[in-house]
């Protein structure tokens, strides 16, 4: 007598065959997100500098130095993930990176600043009469947060780095 596995129900190899491309899609497009916020940057540190010092909450010479490394960092970050190495490691920091930002526009807009974040370009304070707009800031760093959270919750995916020094293709993570 042959005993075999149970079936396993049609939804939960539907996700397995899909999640991974949905992963694929979540890798690329916070990959973008992250190489246009970094080169919108680099070309102009100390403006980046100068969005970052608005925010007011560290000395002026320690924002300009972060505000300085900031697009490398995104620039950094979108290369791995465009090439899908270190893929939990670049989602947790962005992860990380994205929760501060989400407390620095909802402390700016706490305290009344009017700044622009400053997330794709070049940021800062606001001309007077001009209004920040901080809720849909902040929703949208949020909806970037929820994209890291896949990763790092499924950073297995196809074409990727990962996956070819893992030896193979994607397989279903939760058996």
């Amino acid at each position: 007598m042959t005993m075999t596995a149970p079936a396993r129900p049609r939804t939960t190899t539907r996700w397995a065959a899909v999640a991974p491309w949905i992963g694929l899609a979540v890798r690329l497009g916070l990959a973008a997100v992250w190489l246009y916020a970094g080169a919108t940057k680099v070309g102009d540190l100390a403006a980046s500098g100068r969005a970052v010092n608005a925010y007011q909450v560290m000395p002026y010479e320690l924002a300009t130095a972060v505000g300085a490394a900031l697009p490398f960092v995104e620039l950094a970050l979108g290369v791995l993930l465009l090439l899908g190495l270190a893929t939990r490691l670049s989602a947790g920091v962005s992860a990380v990176l994205l929760a501060v930002f989400v407390a620095g526009i909802a402390s700016a807009w706490a305290r009344g600043l009017a700044i622009d974040c400053g997330c794709f370009g070049t940021g800062g304070e606001l001309p007077p009469g001009q209004s920040p707009s901080y809720l849909p800031e902040i929703l949208r760093d949020l909806g970037f947060l929820a994209l890291a959270g896949f990763l790092l919750l499924r950073p297995r995916t196809p074409l990727s780095v990962d996956g070819v020094l893992a030896g193979g293709p994607v397989e279903d993570e939760d058996e």
